[in-house]
């Protein structure tokens, strides 16, 4: 059968398929590349942190305008935009023969995929309707989850038997034909004539972000001393400040502060913002350490992380079921306490550091609280508010924890004093469980059990909450 003769949903199905499922799998392969890259670089512990925070910024800064751009724009041409570009920066960094290339195809990566997850979706919500809709989102989700499910191991045989390299060339590849396919699919609504940009919401908060975050990872090299370390930081904290009171003023915010007076919104935000944050550091130190320090091979790191999408796999949709009869408090208090403690048991000795004995069970144990944290707590934040403002609830959750493992991550070297040794390692390790216990904490004092059950958040709005590290949050049958 050719790709014209093939039916116009179907179309679609195969391109919000394909183009999610390499954003997902980017997001998880990465960490096992660290290492290759250092040595081929160099760079040090900086290079690692930029490749990763690079991504992540350029993510975080357009995630929240990323709706308004698709209705201005219209939904396939942002579609391809975000294409093309992610298909440059996987080409870019693939090429690289310098540490600054590298980090700015990972950049050109982040702004393409911040509108691929998300415009996926608009698509499927463009061409199916009712019942069909429901059955075309779970098509997505299972393939989706099972690039989560497979990420790290993927990424780790590339690395051992391939290089590095070709992480980038093979998710190009895809890219490439999804691009194709976008001129054979249904046609889609065009722009909207009442879309509305706040660019300098946009401006102010991209700027404040790099600049505290550049601050952050180059007060490692530079010292806090240093004028421009000192102007960075200063300059960022300005314009984040700027950013917030902007958002009071403006008629069409891209975060609206008013959200924040309720309550179950509030405390699931917040408790997001320290788990998520924990759980940046925590992935990516275990990953390099077992690699760098311990001596596994990236395949062996791969599968040290695969009870995570396993437990997910057997249990989120339990879970979420049995927090939505007795209340979400209870996993929201014991989830993370046990993802803290599970972090705490992943420690080397002065004989090593045993898969068997000292890195699965921990790694086991996080899994378990992740499962028990993670549906539920996107829950509460996600039906807390009106059905209306669900889109928007969804983009600033999703904007929350991708800002708190930014933040984290440009962190990691500090709390390691630049070198990943046993001693740091447990210092990061103990960092990471400590914000696991305050996320318990906040969820204590902040989520209250709502008077009447909500009801199931529609799965598109879920599902973009979907692209993120950890155990991902199971998806209500509801469109």
């Amino acid at each position: 059968m050719k790709v014209r003769d093939t039916a116009p949903t179907s179309r679609v199905m195969v391109v919000a398929i394909m183009v999610s499922m390499v954003a997902f799998l980017d997001g998880t392969v990465i960490n096992l590349a660290l290492p290759a890259m250092q040595h081929d670089l160099g760079g040090g512990l900086a290079l690692q942190q930029w490749v990763v925070d690079g991504y992540l910024l350029a993510m975080v800064a357009m995630v929240l305008p990323g709706g308004s751009v698709s209705d201005l724009l219209g939904r396939v041409s942002v579609m391809r935009i975000g294409l093309l570009a992610f298909g440059v920066g996987s080409m870019l960094a693939a090429t690289a023969p310098s540490a600054g290339i590298l980090i700015t195809g990972r950049v050109i990566q982040g702004l393409g995929a911040a509108f691929l997850v998300p415009g996926s979706l608009a698509l499927i919500n463009s061409a199916f309707d009712g019942a069909h809709q429901s059955a075309a989102i779970g098509s997505w989700t299972g393939w989706t989850g099972t690039a989560f499910a497979l990420g790290p191991l993927l990424g780790g045989l590339t690395v051992d038997f391939l290089t590095w390299r070709w992480i980038y060339v093979l998710s190009a590849i895809p890219m490439v034909i999804g691009f194709a396919l976008t001129f054979w699919m249904c046609p889609m609504p065009g722009p909207s004539e009442y879309a509305r940009i706040d660019v300098a919401g946009a401006l102010l908060s991209a700027f404040g972000l790099t600049a505290t975050v550049f601050a952050l990872i180059e007060s490692q090299r530079r010292g806090w001393f240093d004028p421009v370390v000192t102007g960075s930081m200063v300059s960022g904290i300005t314009a984040l400040v700027a950013f917030v009171a902007s958002q009071r003023r403006s008629s069409h915010p891209l975060v609206p502060l008013r959200l924040f007076a309720i309550r179950n919104f509030a405390g699931a935000n917040l408790a997001t913002a320290f788990i998520y944050g924990g759980l940046a550091v925590g992935s990516l130190v275990i990953s390099l350490f077992a690699q760098e320090v311990a001596g596994y091979s990236a395949t062996a790191a791969g599968l040290a992380t695969l009870p995570i999408p396993i437990m997910s796999f057997l249990f989120a949709r339990r879970v979420g079921r049995t927090a939505a009869r007795i209340g979400p408090r209870i996993f929201l208090m014991t989830g993370p306490l046990l993802g803290g403690i599970g972090l705490l048991l992943i420690r080397p000795s002065g004989h090593g550091f045993n898969f068997v004995t000292q890195l699965l069970p921990g790694m086991t144990l996080l899994a378990t609280g992740l499962v028990a944290t993670v549906t539920p707590l996107i829950s509460v934040a996600l039906s807390s508010v009106e059905p209306a403002h669900s889109g928007i609830a969804s983009a600033i959750n999703n904007a929350v924890s991708r800002l708190a493992s930014l933040i984290a991550v440009a962190c990691m070297g500090l709390i390691a004093a630049g070198t990943l040794t046993d001693s740091s390692f447990v210092r990061l390790m103990q960092v990471s469980a400590v914000l696991f216990f305050i996320g318990a904490v906040i969820c204590g004092v902040t989520v209250t059990r709502p008077e009447a059950a909500a009801e199931p958040v529609a799965c598109d709005v879920a599902a973009l909450c979907r692209d993120r590290l950890g155990a991902q949050p199971a998806l209500s049958s509801r469109s």
